[in-house]
C-alpha cells in the first residue's frame, strides 16, 4: 500500500539506492536527502539518481561536497530542489559561497543549458523562476557559522538552514554528539532564528527525542531516518527475534 508523500519526512541515502527512495515514497516520504559529501555518490550516479527521485515524487536535497562553485552548481544543474552547503564558517563565508546557488544580480551561478533548462536556451523569466524554486541551506555546523547565524540568514541567497548536529557539538567543544542540554540549546537558538528570519530550518532527527524537538519548534523538514541507520535496526531485530526463540525453552512433546 503506497502512503501519500509528505515532503516534511526525508530520508538520508549514502548512495544511489533506487530501491531504499522507492520505499521511502511507498511509505509516505516525500524527500530525500543525498549525502554527497560522505556518502558514494559519483557524478554519473547523481546525474542518474536526481531525476529517478523526483520522477517518482520525492523532493531532492543534495548535500553537496563541499563550500564550492563546482559540487553546487554540478547539483542544481542535474536538477537538485535544495543545495545544503557543508562546512560554511561565519557570515562572510556563507555570502560567498551561497552565491554560487543565485544566478547574477542575485548571486554569481553559471548557466549550464542542461536539464533544467530543457537543453536549450534561457530567458530571464527562467532565472528568476530558478532562483525561486531551488533553495540554498548553509549547514550550521561550525562554531562561527551559528555564532552568525542572524546574519547568514539574512543574506538574500539563503533560503533556510540546515543543521549539522553532530560537527557542530564537536565544534563547540562538547565532544562527541550525545543529545545534551548544550546540544539542545543550540538547536533551539537555530530554530528561534529562523523562525524571526522567516525561513525553514531542516534537522536530522534520528532519535525519538530530537524528532519531538524538531516538531514542537517547527522544522520545515526532518530528516527522519538514515539509510544505514535503517538497515541496521531492520538487521538486528530480525537476528534478535530469532535468537529469543532459539533461548527459549524448547516445547514438551505431547504423549502419543
Amino acid at each position: 500500500m503506497t502512503v501519500t508523500p509528505d515532503r516534511r519526512y526525508a530520508i538520508w541515502l549514502s548512495g544511489p539506492n533506487v530501491a531504499a527512495a522507492e520505499i521511502a515514497r511507498q511509505v509516505g516520504c516525500g524527500a530525500v536527502v543525498l549525502d554527497i559529501e560522505h556518502g558514494t555518490f559519483d557524478l554519473a550516479a547523481l546525474e542518474r539518481f536526481i531525476p529517478l527521485a523526483k520522477a517518482i515524487g520525492l523532493e531532492v536535497i543534495a548535500k553537496v561536497l563541499g563550500p564550492e562553485r563546482g559540487p553546487i552548481q554540478q547539483a542544481l544543474d542535474f536538477g537538485a530542489d535544495v543545495v545544503a552547503i557543508p562546512h560554511v564558517e561565519n557570515a562572510a563565508h556563507a555570502r560567498a559561497v551561497t552565491a554560487f546557488a543565485k544566478f547574477p544580480p542575485l548571486g554569481d551561478r553559471s548557466f549550464a543549458g542542461g536539464r533544467t533548462s530543457s537543453y536549450g536556451g534561457f530567458t530571464d523569466d527562467w532565472v528568476r523562476e530558478q532562483d525561486a524554486r531551488t533553495r540554498c541551506y548553509p549547514m550550521i555546523e561550525d562554531a562561527g557559522a551559528i555564532e552568525q547565524v542572524e546574519e547568514i540568514l539574512a543574506l538574500p541567497t539563503v533560503d533556510g538552514i540546515f543543521v549539522g548536529p553532530s560537527d557542530l557539538s564537536l565544534r563547540r567543544n562538547r565532544g562527541a554528539y550525545a543529545r545534551t542540554d548544550g546540544d539542545f540549546a543550540d538547536l533551539a537558538l537555530l530554530a528561534a532564528a529562523a523562525r524571526a528570519a522567516g525561513k525553514p530550518w531542516l534537522l536530522p532527527a534520528w532519535s525519538s527525542e530530537e524528532k519531538r524537538f524538531a516538531v514542537e519548534h517547527g522544522a520545515d523538514q526532518l530528516a527522519i531516518t538514515m539509510e544505514h541507520g535503517a538497515l541496521l535496526a531492520g538487521f538486528a531485530a530480525a537476528r534478535d527475534e530469532v535468537a529469543a526463540l532459539d533461548r527459549a525453552p524448547a516445547f514438551a512433546q505431547a504423549a502419543p
